[in-house]
């Protein structure tokens, strides 16, 4: 129930729409400022938790090459290995940011790690190309300043922020529409739970009048020693046919008391009646 009440909830109304992750603003930032990101080379510095869901949100929007770029190489590489990536070190980063279009930074240095001139010299080798830099860690890992190189844009944590609140905002919008929705598949299921305590009862009724019919039958053919095979038969089917008719309307009556509120005393008034709790 869960997972279709879930399912229900992200495509009947837009509480899934706008991201409030901070990773998944970024690469939405980076995909408005790029254009194309299936066409963009992304850098990512870190191999953290933010930097995985950082790759995680460039893959789901198709960008065509990512690196990442952390101290270590084995931890790089682990998280490149996850999602088809290029794995680097941070002495390879002045070669990296020159074949970038899009760099998110997230590691946990307490220090500026890109700063001015680093870009500047990578600029020179592609001046004509954007390169856009998303800082999300805190403390920053891009001296803002790169700002001023020509062609150079840059955004912090601050920059995302109207964007993160303002999808928490819409988030909050369907918060009414979504509970209503899981108000209604809990009545479904509740409904479906007392279908399911009423299906058992006619079980248990049929059951208890089949061994009936049979034990009665047994009984009166036992006298009737004489009956050929044509003529036991159609006793019987004569049985049968009297049990079917006679629970045919409580039957069809209990099947519509689950859904109709009346359940539980149509239960109780059956296992009395036919004794079925015995």
């Amino acid at each position: 129930m869960a997972a279709v009440t879930g399912k229900r909830a992200r495509t009947e109304t837009a509480i899934s729409h706008n991201s409030v992750s901070v990773s998944a603003v970024a690469v939405k930032r980076a995909a408005s400022a790029v254009g194309d990101l299936q066409a963009a080379h992304a850098l990512v510095l870190g191999a953290g938790e933010m930097a995985e869901l950082t790759v995680e949100a460039l893959r789901a929007r198709g960008t065509g090459h990512i690196t990442v770029v952390n101290r270590t190489h084995e931890r790089a590489a682990d998280l490149a290995a996850r999602w088809g990536a290029e794995a680097l070190v941070f002495e390879q980063l002045p070669q990296a940011l020159a074949q970038a279009d899009i760099v998110i930074t997230s590691t946990g240095a307490p220090h500026i790690i890109v700063k001015p001139d680093m870009v500047q010299a990578a600029q020179a080798f592609r001046p004509h190309r954007p390169l856009v830099f998303i800082d999300i860690a805190v403390p920053r890992d891009v001296d803002p300043d790169v700002r001023q190189i020509p062609n150079v844009h840059y955004y912090d944590i601050d920059d995302l922020e109207t964007s993160l609140n303002g999808a928490l905002a819409e988030r909050q919008l369907e918060i009414p529409r979504v509970e209503a929705l899981v108000a209604e598949e809990v009545a479904a299921f509740g409904e479906w739970l007392r279908g399911l305590d009423m299906a058992a009862l006619i079980a248990a009724l049929r059951a208890k009048a089949e061994a009936l019919r049979r034990a009665e039958v047994e009984k009166t053919l036992s006298h009737l020693t004489r009956l050929d095979d044509t003529e036991r038969q159609r006793i019987e089917a004569l049985a049968e046919a009297l049990v079917n008719k006679l629970l045919h309307a409580p039957t069809r009556r209990l099947k519509a008391g689950a859904g109709n509120g009346h359940a539980a005393e149509y239960a109780a008034a059956a296992r009395y009646l036919f004794e079925l709790d015995s």
